[in-house]
């Protein structure tokens, strides 16, 4: 089925849906262990003006993103170009694990398979998950039929799609772990997540659909 389905027929229905591109940050510097105040690389430096071609013709509105260094610095020359306002909110930030965690991979499915594991001093997904919920639904409610920009993060992200399709598991994040940037095209009507296009706005490659 066309993953616009959904969509064209709410559309012919006269629904006036409200789109959501989460922009996921570009390639980050690891080396700064300082989550928080973790910067872009070079490459991530310039694979901004991808995103900004992406969604130069999309008529956004409003521009929210994670209080984390990276994702301003991504979402950045997109607003500064559109003349938008970054508006910083502190709870879309990124899962806090507690420590730097050389073997990832293995963590990540700890915390996949048990949504309520955790490190010492970390966030477990299920806490992750409500504190972003939370916030996108204000911003589903005060923005109804807007077209909207949420510079985020992998795994806060994973957390809100899940929210919606639990069918968005392990498997589907280990897919786009790795790519920074991407743009997840989402449309919503009523609080549901009705699509959900994951795009590589560096090559326009579709990378996900649900």
């Amino acid at each position: 089925m066309d993953i616009y389905y959904n969509y064209t027929v709410y559309r012919l229905q006269g629904v006036n849906m409200t789109k959501i591109y989460f922009v996921r940050h570009c390639s980050p510097n690891f080396d700064n262990k300082n989550d928080r105040e973790r910067e872009l690389t070079i490459r991530g430096l310039e694979d901004r003006k991808y995103i900004s071609d992406f969604l130069m013709n999309k008529g956004i509105d409003v521009i929210f993103s994670s209080p984390y260094k990276r994702c301003i610095d991504t979402i950045k020359p997109f607003a500064d170009a559109q003349g938008l306002p970054i508006n910083l909110i502190e709870n879309l930030r990124e899962r806090a694990i507690g420590r730097w965690v050389e073997k990832f991979n293995e963590y990540a499915m700890m915390q996949w398979n048990d949504f309520d594991y955790k490190m010492e001093g970390g966030e477990s997904l299920s806490e992750v998950q409500s504190r972003n919920i939370v916030e996108i639904n204000t911003i589903l409610e005060k923005n109804q039929g807007k077209n909207i920009v949420i510079s985020t993060h992998g795994t806060a992200f994973s957390t809100i799609v899940n929210y919606y399709n639990d069918n968005y598991n392990y498997n589907s994040f280990f897919t786009i772990k790795s790519v920074m940037p991407f743009i997840a095209c989402s449309s919503f009507d009523k609080g549901k997540m009705i699509s959900c296009e994951i795009i590589d706005p560096c090559t326009t490659k579709i990378i996900l659909s649900i």
